[in-house]
């Protein structure tokens, strides 16, 4: 009785197994009977009571079934991979698909509102933070996001077009009636021969076609076999009209824009042949427009870009022969004969620098290859009768010399020739001004270009002129050390090969006239040009000795009458330089200033009022000023003959620069406002946006244009210069324009050393900015004379001599030279990571004055080469550079600012 003993139930034995396993496994059977029987609910009501029962360890194994059986559709890859792997999937989603993303749950929330993952969506739009977001803070650029979209002044593109206008340039009335006739002209030939098909289809078709294809309810199940002439023409109907279409182009003119490409670039062919190129019927004016390009003009593929659509673009490099440019030309023309040519290449006054080799002059012009070549040029232009012309974008007519020039090439080749008359008072500045004998109603530079476009161009080399000059500036000292380097290594090497040691100690005064011979051969290629041109003026004047006195009388008559000429002229090109700079002063009050007012007033204000003072308050002063002078100058021009004065409008005009002054002590202060507010105030940003670089303020940003008062000073003194020089000795306005100069000479050298100072400060701040723990460097008169990276080492034993001394690297320093001390820091190298590029970290050690430093020569040995010692009140470097020109050319300049240190 024992073995049937039960526990927990009657029916299962508790001893014997067998027993157990039999009555188990027909209770689990008639549970999975039941089971069967069950509703959905009453099986779902079992389960649940089941799950209820079970332990953690029966649940972990009915979930192990589960994922090794059934693999799970849904599933949060958050969860499982790494959270910057999570972060790189995010950042491809839009700013909305993220918004949308952080509504799943809280920890897409966290990951989808990362910095990482918004900042680079504000910065790509110009929105920074105003403050550094602190550790701890959370979705800080997303806020800003938010709040700079929601600040956006959204319009409409047709509401854009009406208030702003569009990018497209303006056509010219003929241009118009031009491409209308094309138009017509194309749209007659294709229906033309659209209805002369038609009818051949028409009369060839099957009887049970209707029209020209077949009916595809009405077509039999045997339909009889075509032929295949017939199967071909009751083809595809827009196949047709594509041929057609093709076929008519044809027989349009060719047209091609700056890039090569023709009017209709999606149908054009490969070869075409132009209307006009067999018609000799085609009046004058649909001839093409050539412009010449070199490619040593800087920033040439702007100027390429600036070309007008119709107008032939030939770019050409600088060092291709004269026949190779005569076929570039004739290959452009494809036959035609061009209505006008420009050539766009550097050049100044008196000769114009066409290739390598060839500076077309009037000393080389009559050469025979230089001869030949204008002449075939020629033949490619229409003549003058017909109005052709050839455009020099060089001020050749700004001088006598040039003058020349186009006189003799007008001669030799039948054309006319002319080029613009105006001073170069800025980089091709001369392009935009007034051309001499233009009889077209308009500057030939609108011939070939797109004026805004040249605009953009000539502000840009502006900008590169002067930037060019300070690197030329900056760089002119090192090479005149290099040259002395050069010149003392030739020296030495001379003396070695061809004296003794004796000798070269006895005959140091040699060695100085050596070297002194070799400084004047550098100068005398510069000065070579100079002697040239005063022995060619000395001939010509030898050559008129000959002439009678009634000759001479007349000779100075017709130069009196030449005189006032060009004086009248210069004048007159003053006044329309005046007229444009103060066009541009007007458009920083019409763009900026009256919308930002006009906001204020209306309770919409983009900036406060007192922002508005800080930024425009000088600029306009100077608009108030120099419109005064426009305006006196103009009154005076209207009436004006040889015996008119402008010197005393002119100093007038400079008694009253202390304008001038105020804004450029506040400029560094304007940019400053500028730059905060474009990043604390979104709808500024947003405005300068729309506003800056448009049409409206010439492709200019605001502080482009706050630039212009700069620069204009030098356009005065060129001009000024230009009108004193045509201005006779006897004349009452020679004196006033002397003094009108002075003024202006003067203050532009206010605002030079303004500018050398600006610049100073701002690159010793730049300095204490990158030097860690460096303490302040702004002092009165303090500047950067020069920085050697050098290494310092450690001496293992100073006891014995220079020779046997052993020396070991210690770290890397970086040696800061200054009029009046020497600083020096260590140097690292920071790696980013993912970034190839790597940061130099500079970090404070001491700075020492120059009269209390010391240096000391380390002579070269087997175990050290270009090491020095510089000793301080507390502390001593031992420094090597890594060439030996580097240590040359630093103890030289340390020794130079120490001695120039002591003698104060």
């Amino acid at each position: 009785m024992e073995s049937f003993h039960t526990r927990f139930s009657a029916w299962t034995p508790f001893n014997n197994k067998s027993l157990n396993r039999q009555l188990f496994q027909e209770r689990v059977a008639l549970i999975s009977h039941w089971f069967d029987l069950w509703t959905n609910k009453q099986r779902q009501e079992f389960l649940f009571a089941i799950f209820l029962r079970c332990t953690k360890s029966q649940l972990r194994f009915v979930q192990d079934w589960f994922s090794e059986r059934k693999q799970v559709a849904k599933l949060d890859f958050s969860t499982v991979l790494p959270r910057f792997i999570s972060l790189y999937i995010f950042s491809f989603l839009s700013p909305k698909d993220l918004c949308a993303a952080a509504q799943v749950s809280w920890a897409w929330k966290f990951l989808t509102e990362q910095d990482c993952l918004w900042m680079p969506k504000c910065v790509k739009f110009g929105w920074f933070l105003p403050y550094t977001p602190t550790d701890n803070e959370y979705g800080a650029w997303k806020h800003h996001y938010i709040a700079c979209v929601s600040h956006l002044d959204w319009l409409t593109p047709r509401e854009a077009a009406a208030t702003y206008g569009t990018l497209n340039e303006p056509k010219t009335e003929d241009e118009e009636l031009l491409e209308r006739h094309r138009e017509k002209c194309l749209r007659k030939r294709i229906w033309e021969k659209i209805a002369l098909r038609r009818k051949e289809l028409f009369k060839v078709r099957p009887p049970w076609v209707s029209g020209t294809g077949c009916s595809s309810v009405l077509k039999p199940r045997c339909q009889p076999r075509l032929s295949q002439t017939v199967r071909e023409r009751a083809g595809s109907h827009e196949a047709l009209e594509k041929q057609l279409v093709l076929t008519s182009l044809e027989t349009l003119p060719k047209q091609s824009n700056i890039s090569g490409s023709h009017s209709y670039p999606l149908l054009s062919k490969k070869n075409w042949h132009g209307l006009y190129k067999n018609d000799n019927s085609s009046s004058f004016a649909l001839r093409p427009h050539v412009i010449l390009i070199s490619s040593r003009i800087p920033a040439y593929e702007m100027v390429v870009e600036s070309v007008k659509s119709g107008v032939i673009s030939v770019v050409y490099e600088h060092s291709v022969t004269l026949e190779s440019l005569l076929y570039l030309i004739e290959k452009a023309l494809d036959g035609q004969k061009a209505q006008s040519m420009g050539i766009f290449s550097d050049g100044d006054s008196r000769d114009i620098n066409l290739l390598q080799g060839y500076k077309i002059g009037v000393k080389n012009l009559l050469k025979p290859e230089v001869r030949d070549f204008w002449e075939k040029l020629g033949s490619y232009v229409a003549t003058e009768e017909e109005g052709g012309h050839v455009d020099f974008f060089a001020p050749l007519g700004a001088s006598e010399a040039g003058t020349e020039v186009l006189s003799q090439l007008s001669q030799l080749t039948g054309t006319f020739f002319t080029a613009p008359t105006g001073i170069a008072t800025g980089s091709y500045q001369h392009i935009l001004s007034d051309w001499l004998g233009a009889q077209w109603g308009k500057a030939p530079s609108s011939i070939y270009f797109s004026e805004s476009k040249l605009q953009t161009w000539s502000s840009f080399t502006d900008f590169l002129e002067d930037t060019l000059k300070e690197v030329r500036k900056q760089l002119c000292p090192l090479f005149k050390e290099l040259q002395k380097s050069i010149s003392g290594r030739m020296i030495g090497q001379f003396m070695f090969e061809t004296m003794g040691m004796s000798d070269i100690l006895n005959n140091q005064e040699i060695a100085q006239a050596l070297a002194d011979g070799l400084m004047e051969l550098s100068k005398e290629d510069s000065e070579r040009n100079g002697i040239e041109d005063n022995s060619w003026d000395t001939k010509s004047r030898l050559s008129k000795n000959d002439l009678n006195f009634e000759a001479l009388i007349n000779l100075e008559r017709m130069l009196q009458r030449d005189s006032d000429e060009k004086r009248t002229r210069v004048v007159r090109e003053l006044l329309q330089s005046e007229r444009k700079y103060v066009q541009m002063l007007e458009i920083v009050r019409d763009v900026y200033v009256t919308p930002l007012k006009a906001a204020l007033s209306s309770n919409r204000a983009i900036l406060s009022a007192a922002n508005i003072q800080i930024l425009f308050s000088d600029i306009l002063r100077i608009l108030s000023l120099n419109r005064q002078f426009l305006d006196n100058l103009r009154d005076r021009l209207q009436e004006w003959g040889p015996a008119h004065c402008i010197g005393e409008i002119v100093t007038k005009f400079g008694s009253q620069l202390n304008t001038y002054t105020n804004f450029f002590n506040n400029y560094p202060v304007v940019l400053k406002t500028i730059d905060k507010c474009r990043e604390m105030i979104p709808a500024f940003r947003t405005f300068l946006k729309r506003h800056d670089k448009t049409i409206a303020t010439k492709m200019l940003s605001l502080p482009e244009l706050l630039l212009y008062p700069s620069r204009r000073f030098e356009e005065y003194l060129n001009l000024l210069y230009a009108v004193r020089l045509h201005t006779p000795a006897e004349h009452v306005d020679r004196g006033d324009l002397t003094t009108a100069i002075d003024q202006i000479k003067k203050y532009k050298g206010y605002i030079d050393q303004m500018k050398q100072n600006i610049n100073m400060k701002d690159r010793l701040s730049d300095i204490q900015r990158i030097i860690w723990g460096c303490p302040t460097l702004s002092e009165v008169n303090r500047y950067l004379i020069r920085v050697q990276d050098v290494a310092q080492l450690h001496c293992c034993d100073e006891e014995i001599s220079f020779s046997l001394r052993l020396y070991e690297h210690i770290c890397d320093l970086s040696l800061f030279l200054f009029n009046d001390a020497l600083l020096v820091s260590s140097r690292g190298t920071s790696h980013t990571p993912f970034e190839r590029t790597s940061k130099t970290t500079y970090q404070f050690i001491a700075s020492v004055a120059l009269h209390r430093l010391l240096i000391e020569n380390i002579p070269d040995s087997k175990y050290v080469k270009n090491a020095f010692i510089l000793q301080g009140p507390k502390y001593k470097w031992i420094c090597a550079t890594e060439a030996e020109d580097d240590k040359f050319l630093w103890l030289s300049v340390l020794q130079n600012a120490i001695k120039s240190r002591m003698e104060k």
